[in-house]
């Protein structure tokens, strides 16, 4: 097959093979683990991630050992793996659960019981913002002394180097690509995820809080506009 390739960590047997099924019916490969200690280790063999053989993880958080949760960190944690697309794939649904998966670097999150048709969906459109994030924004910034590099998925703050989730480098790449320009809440979300994407007003200020702190003094340059959204105050 010459579409992506999908890793499935879910321990439920059934779950996991209508998933595949679904899968192979839009040209797509998957690989399965059935417990986070296997998905990490399919990911480690063979620089799976390097070699591009592995675009995206559909993960389930409630695992036998290791949970999904601690997947996640893992993930993100790991030069291989830092960048790899995640979908969260979970039963537990509620607003708190999806702001801490998101906060931890999810790219998405969809509640059990789902469609699979429409996390087939959430994935074309999950790896369609990837693919156009890396061909249109390959070059780095520099804003008031934060250093940004979208393709090794790296900030350095005077020198610092941050260690940021996925969507604290989104919004944070956002804002520094347009100094001074005033996003709404909605515009911030949609323009970083997607119209349809399930983060509220509530969780991304929850995440530009964790970004400010993760920042330092660098923190600063990042504003409220009350009412409205937030800017990058700084300059090239």
């Amino acid at each position: 097959m010459d579409g992506p390739t999908i890793l499935i960590v879910e321990d439920d047997p059934d779950i996991a093979e209508l998933l595949a099924v679904s899968f192979r019916k839009e040209g797509w490969r998957s690989l399965l683990a059935e417990n986070g200690e296997k998905a990490l280790a399919l990911i480690e063999a063979g620089d799976l991630i390097e070699k591009s053989d592995v675009n995206l993880c559909v993960l389930d958080l409630m695992l036998p050992g290791m949970d999904g949760l601690a997947v996640l960190r893992a993930l993100r944690s790991r030069p291989k793996s830092a960048a790899l697309p995640v979908i969260i794939a979970s039963a537990r649904g509620e607003e708190a659960d999806v702001v801490v998966g998101l906060d931890l670097g999810a790219d998405d999150y969809i509640a059990k019981p789902f469609s699979p048709k429409v996390l087939v969906a959430r994935i074309r459109s999950l790896l369609r913002r990837v693919e156009g994030k890396t061909e249109k924004k390959s070059d780095s910034l520099e804003v008031s002394g934060i250093v940004l590099d979208p393709l090794r998925h790296e900030v350095i703050a005077k020198g610092r180097p941050i260690d940021l989730s996925a969507t604290e480098f989104a919004f944070l790449e956002l804002l520094m690509r347009e100094p001074g320009r005033v996003f709404t809440r909605a515009q911030a979300i949609a323009k970083t995820k997607g119209d349809d994407y399930p983060v509220t007003d509530r969780s991304l200020d929850v995440h530009i809080l964790s970004l400010r702190r993760k920042l330092g003094d660098e923190g600063a340059f990042i504003e409220t506009v009350r009412g409205i959204g937030y800017r990058f105050r700084g300059t090239p």
